[in-house]
Formats: C-alpha cells, structure tokens, sequence
C-alpha cells in the first residue's frame, strides 16, 4: 500500500477486497467532490455502469454546479444534481440501498454537503481514489492509490474484476468510455508529469475497447460559451508574477463572475496556461467563493506547478492551507479576503 501524506489515510484493502465488497451490491449511491471534473464524472459513471451490468441498481449523486457537458456523457445512467452549500438529503431508511461508493475523493470539505448522512454510515462506504490527503473517517473500506494518473486508473481492475474480465481491453465501451474520460483529463490530455507507462498502457486497452477519443475531445473542450474566454480575459489582466517571477498569481472577484455571465466551471485550465512562461514554477488562481459574504469572506485556491528539479510540491503548499490534492495540482478554500488569501498563498511558496 502506498504511503500518503496524512496519519491515518491510505488503503484498508485491495483491489481484490474491493471487488467482493462491491459484487454484493444490489442498490448503491455513488457519490464524488463537489464541481465535478472529468475524473469525477467518468469514476461514478464507470461504477454505476458496472455495477448496472451486474444487476444492480445504481444511482450517481453530484455536488453542483455541473459542466454543460456533463449531461451528454450521463446520458441514461440515474444520477442527481444537489446545490452546493446546502445540505442534501441522504437516501431513504437503509432499506433503500445497501452500498454507499465515494470516489476521486476522501476529504470531508469537498463532501460538506453529504457529510450530515455519509457520516453515520462510513463503516459500510467504500472508496477509491487517488489523492495524498484525505480523512479516514470518510469511508471504512478504502483504495486509496497516489501512483495513478486518476482516480479511473485505480478503477479499471476493480471494473474489470466486477465484470469478470481479464483487461480493459474487452470492458464495454459504455464503462470503458468514462474510465478513459477521467484518465484523459487529470492528465491533461496526457500532458501531465503523472503519465506513466501503465497509463499509457491503460488509455491504449480503453481505446480499443472502442472509445472515440476526438469524439470525447470535442464534447470536453470545444464547448466553450463566450462568457468563459471573457472570465479568461479578466483573469489575465489581473496575472501578478512574485518572487522573481517563480509564482504567478490570477484574480478573480465575484465581480468578474456576474459581469461576464461566467460560472466556476469556466476557470477549469486558467492556472495551467500560465505554466508556459518560463520563469513559472507555480501558477496560482484565487477566487472568490459564491459563499463569500464582507462579514465571512471565503476564497478558493487552485494550484498548478511545474515537474523538474527544485519543483514545488503543490498537495504539501496548500496542506499548510488547510487543502491538497497533488504534487502538481492542488487546492484550498480559506476563510480571508483575495488580498489575505494571496498574502498567505506566497507565505507558504517562498
């Protein structure tokens, strides 16, 4: 088992123990952090649809607010939409379902808004993920693998072990399709330092399984509305460089949200496209939450760095913070102004 920065957290089983857990299965919740991203989406779905498959029902639940494109891929799966920063009603009496499944996350503030009913029944959560951090308390039954590229990674032998089938290779393409979404986009389109010979090796046996990578491009990343390259306009005009032009900074105020017609989904890649200056090791977005009031301000941090030698190591910067994720990629919410939030953020990355 894989060591992880937090006392506590890490594995309870393994591939094989996860897989008995999951074939008793007859009525499962499957559930993930709030704002969903590409790994999120695609680890519920390949769940359920396994899960599905084997005569199971399963429902994905989500944390909102969800990318337009979403819908697409959900397709006919059963899956819910909850608000963010409202607590949402969990399932009925125990008699509904009987599995509970958390993945691409193990952290209670990204599951605040599950947490009243996720928490009495932890002893019988499973979870898999892929994150440094994470609190043990979330889920019993734990996979917890940081060598992964994404969270599906650690998914497709649990997926495959379910289905009775020897590789990703021969999935469905119904499951085989959201595996390779999440491990697409947590690699950036396999830009990312975390690509490794077995991811690799893993997107090959999914495309051909018969997943149709430009289809999948097109619907993730040529999407976009107008109001997403105006927030990036409003972005970049607000970029600060600090010490010595290692770290940048970008802004983005409430403000900048309601003028453009913007949501927060539209930031997705804006702290990634500053890595290309050179000097660069960190590139840092700093927002204000659409929970942030003057007498309770709150701000939300994304962290992306640069592989190499010297390289900051993003999950230990913002932990500091209060937040994690990856060495490359990680991020926080803390209760100060963009002006206290950036103080701090540049403390911690001197």
């Amino acid at each position: 088992m894989a060591p992880t920065t937090e006392q506590g957290w890490g594995s309870t089983t393994d591939v094989r123990g996860v897989v008995s857990r999951l074939s008793a299965a007859r009525r499962a919740v499957v559930v993930t952090h709030g704002k969903p991203d590409g790994d999120a989406v695609g680890s519920t779905l390949a769940v359920a649809r396994a899960l599905a498959l084997r005569g199971a029902w399963a429902e994905v639940w989500f944390i909102g607010p969800v990318a337009p494109w979403v819908g697409e891929l959900v397709g006919r799966t059963p899956a819910k939409v909850f608000e963010a920063g409202r607590p949402a009603q969990g399932p009925g009496s125990t008699d509904d379902y009987d599995t509970l499944v958390c993945v691409d996350t193990g952290t209670w503030s990204q599951l605040a808004e599950f947490k009243g009913w996720m928490g009495p029944i932890a002893a019988r959560a499973v979870l898999i993920d892929h994150h440094l951090h994470g609190n043990p308390d979330v889920a019993a039954v734990r996979l917890v693998d940081p060598s992964c590229a994404s969270c599906t990674q650690a998914l497709a032998p649990v997926v495959c072990g379910l289905l009775g089938l020897p590789g990703a290779a021969e999935l469905p393409v119904e499951v085989a399709e959201p595996l390779y979404l999440g491990l697409a986009t947590d690699t950036g389109w396999f830009r990312y330092s975390s690509v490794t010979p077995a991811t690799m090796r893993l997107a090959g046996d999914l495309l051909g399984a018969g997943v149709d990578h430009t289809r999948l491009y097109r619907v993730i990343e040529q999407q976009d509305q107008p109001a997403r390259w105006k927030l990036l306009g409003r972005a970049l005009s607000s970029l600060e460089l600090h010490h010595g032009g290692r770290v940048a900074v970008q802004t983005l105020r409430l403000t900048d949200f309601a003028q453009t017609g913007a949501d927060r989904n539209d930031t997705t890649g804006f702290a990634d496209m500053v890595l290309a200056i050179a000097s660069v090791q960190a590139s840092a977005v700093i927002s204000e939450s659409d929970q942030s009031t003057p007498a309770a301000p709150l701000c939300k941090i994304s962290l992306r760095t640069k592989p190499g030698p010297g390289a900051i190591d993003a999950n230990m910067a913002l932990g500091t913070l209060g937040g994690g994720g990856h060495a490359r990629a990680a991020g926080a919410k803390v209760n100060a102004t963009i002006e206290e939030t950036r103080r701090r953020l540049l403390e911690v990355l001197k």
